[in-house]
């Protein structure tokens, strides 16, 4: 602002005015004041809100119209036998709809709710993962200390994560803080920080590596991917940060092991990821599956558990009801659903995403911003109803798919304006992928759509 108003002067000084003219204290040519007039400002009136808030008024939906409108949606055979749902009236938490959603059933990708609601209420939103390169036991070694940042990129900047710390920056400080001319001949990978398996009980031989998953361990790049922007993860996350440092360091030549730092080791370098609010936004907007399990062992760390598949789960699960949330019925085996050995329930979920909307689920509202946007972003980018009057916007909503198994769990604004928290689960769906999320999506349509009165 200051620049503008230098600018300002600059230019009527220009056309004759000078400073002290606008100030109203400059001489004249006989030194006598110059007096200016109060400057007159137009009445603009009140500002209307740029997003309104909905209505206290907005009527809530009949249930048992509801549930007329909804039932043959989810008991087709695009969604299969066993299929469980609820909705919930935000602002009254009164149950609209309830199809056996106290039922146990494999959740899928909807799990990630379940995680975010936990690293949002455990860890403070707004903490960053630290990334460490420390000297070596040796000269020319140094080692990459992984602080479970997998969004750390190669490139500058990321191409997959905005806001991710740069291994450029990090590699920068590491030459800057080494003797002058000092050749680095090793790096050395320390993911010490995570523990027990690479991969989760319940995950299919297939999985990590794959398009979806990785191995999980403290130290990674660019989400564990192959390459930046690439589709396909790695099977060696810690190599592959390693190397890529040793790229960085202008040493592609080095070694690159897996070890530990030496006791005491100096700190060359450091970076910071995006804050943990950020990183949650982008685990559930594209369904990370890496990133969800990185924020997982966040909570088991925040709550001196072991940064395992286990000790992250039950993290997870003990924080959430610790912040108030029923979690009857809930069993995790990771932080991302990819495990067939997961079990929540659409009552769990809905009740979930009824806390975080009303506020009720201290500090988890920062969950609303990763949902994906049916018709906009994300998993839902090219799903949802195709009416301009109730998308893209209405519809926020965490999608979940394994075989078999198709869930979406959120919330979702009716035509008439009454905010409803909702979710599906179907685990035993014999039919296509496509069938089962037109259901899905035409559940939510539905919903969006609904005076149901």
């Amino acid at each position: 602002m200051a620049t503008g108003i230098v600018a300002l002067v600059l230019v009527l000084a220009g056309g004759g005015i000078g400073l002290g003219v606008l100030l109203g204290t400059d001489a004249g040519p006989e030194g006598d004041a110059v007096a200016v007039p109060d400057a007159q400002l137009p009445d603009l009136g009140a500002a209307d809100p740029v997003l309104a808030a909905l209505s206290a008024d907005a009527p809530v939906p009949d249930a048992g119209v509801l549930s007329a409108t909804l039932g043959p949606l989810t008991t087709g055979p695009a969604l299969g036998p066993g299929t469980t749902a609820q909705v919930v009236d935000v602002a009254t938490g009164e149950v609209l709809f309830d199809q056996d959603a106290a039922a146990p059933l494999t959740p899928a990708s909807t799990a990630k709710l379940l995680t975010a609601a936990a690293v949002l209420t455990t860890v403070d939103p707004a903490e960053t993962l630290e990334t460490r390169v420390v000297s070596g036991a040796a000269p020319g070694e140094v080692v990459l200390v992984g602080g479970g940042d997998p969004t750390l990129s190669r490139t500058e900047p990321s191409q997959t994560y905005p806001g991710a710390a740069t291994m450029a920056d990090l590699a920068t400080q590491v030459v800057g803080a080494l003797p002058a001319g000092t050749p680095v001949t090793r790096v050395v990978v320390d993911s010490s920080l995570f523990t027990g398996p690479l991969t989760a009980s319940g995950w299919g031989a297939g999985d990590a590596p794959s398009s979806y998953a990785a191995p999980v361990t403290a130290t990674a790049v660019d989400g564990a991917r192959v390459g930046p922007g690439a589709t396909a993860r790695s099977g060696q996350p810690g190599i592959d940060a390693g190397a890529a440092l040793a790229d960085a360091l202008g040493a592609p030549g080095a070694a690159v092991v897996l070890g530990q730092a030496p006791a005491g080791a100096t700190t060359l370098g450091t970076v910071q990821s995006a804050p943990v609010s950020r990183l949650v936004e982008q685990a559930l907007s594209m369904s990370d599956n890496v990133l969800a399990e990185a924020l997982a062992r966040q909570v088991a760390l925040a709550r001196n558990q072991p940064a395992s598949f286990e000790g992250a789960a039950r993290a997870v699960v003990d924080a959430l009801e610790e912040a108030g949330l029923d979690v009857s019925g809930v069993t995790l085996a990771d932080g991302s659903g990819l495990s067939r050995e997961d079990s929540v329930t659409a009552e769990v979920l809905t009740a979930l995403m009824r806390g975080v909307a009303d506020g009720s689920l201290d500090q988890a509202s920062g969950l609303l911003a990763g949902l994906p946007v049916a018709g906009y972003d994300g998993t839902l980018a090219d799903r949802g109803d195709d009416d301009p009057a109730t998308a893209p916007g209405t519809v926020r909503a965490k999608t979940g798919t394994l075989l078999g198994v198709h869930a979406l769990a959120g919330t979702v604004v009716t035509a008439e304006g009454r905010l409803l928290a909702f979710a599906v689960v179907a685990d035993e769906a014999t039919g296509s992928e496509a069938a089962a999320e037109a259901a899905l999506d035409a559940f939510a349509a539905t919903l969006a759509a609904c005076g149901c009165r």
